[in-house]
């Protein structure tokens, strides 16, 4: 007599066979982030990732003190508001590269990764406020580390509690899709 019915044993070898290939992705993941750490110790340009004013204003005055970064802000506010933050800062906008193809925290990365690779670029900060740092962390391993692309995260401090691990592991499963398909599930969502 068999324990498990033949269904059941194709089932769990397919379960078996999804879990490795997701497990060795991920092994690959850390692997090209850990060799992007070597090529580049430290940061080689800004990312923020659009959601207020507070997020530019923060990264114009971060940016004053790492004046050889290039900055780049995913689908933040209207771009002449934008501008005129970072020239109040001091900042030279042949610096600043506003970015509006994204449509939400997935889209920040997938949508500037093959930009940052184009540009020979492995290794960023990361910009956004403390509450969404979790979930943008998440997306960030994968999509960026996919690429061999490394962060180092900047957290905004705010009042916000912190965004759910529902939201973050949503998010970071759709990078998974995103890494494995090219689409990132955002025209499935009924907000945008």
């Amino acid at each position: 007599m068999k324990i498990f019915p033949h269904k059941c044993n194709t089932k769990i070898f397919i379960c078996i066979i999804l879990c490795g290939i997701l497990i060795i992705h991920l092994i690959t993941i850390l692997i090209h982030r850990t060799i992007a750490i070597y090529k580049s110790t430290k940061p080689q340009a800004i990312l923020t990732l659009g959601g207020g004013s507070i997020r530019e204003k923060f990264t114009a005055t971060f940016a004053q003190s790492h004046p050889s970064l290039d900055i780049w802000v995913s689908t933040g506010i209207p771009p002449k508001q934008a501008k005129e933050i970072f020239l109040n800062a001091g900042i030279n906008l042949g610096r600043v590269n506003l970015d509006y193809r994204a449509v939400d925290t997935v889209t920040n990365f997938t949508s500037l990764v093959q930009d940052f690779k184009n540009l020979n670029i492995h290794h960023l900060y990361l910009i956004t406020s403390d509450f969404h740092m979790r979930r943008a962390k998440g997306i960030a391993t994968v999509v960026l580390g996919s690429r061999g692309i490394a962060f180092t995260p900047v957290p905004i401090p705010t009042n916000q509690s912190r965004e759910t691990n529902l939201h973050v592991l949503r998010d970071t499963g759709r990078a998974l899709i995103w890494l494995y398909t090219g689409h990132t599930g955002a025209s499935l969502n009924p907000e945008l």
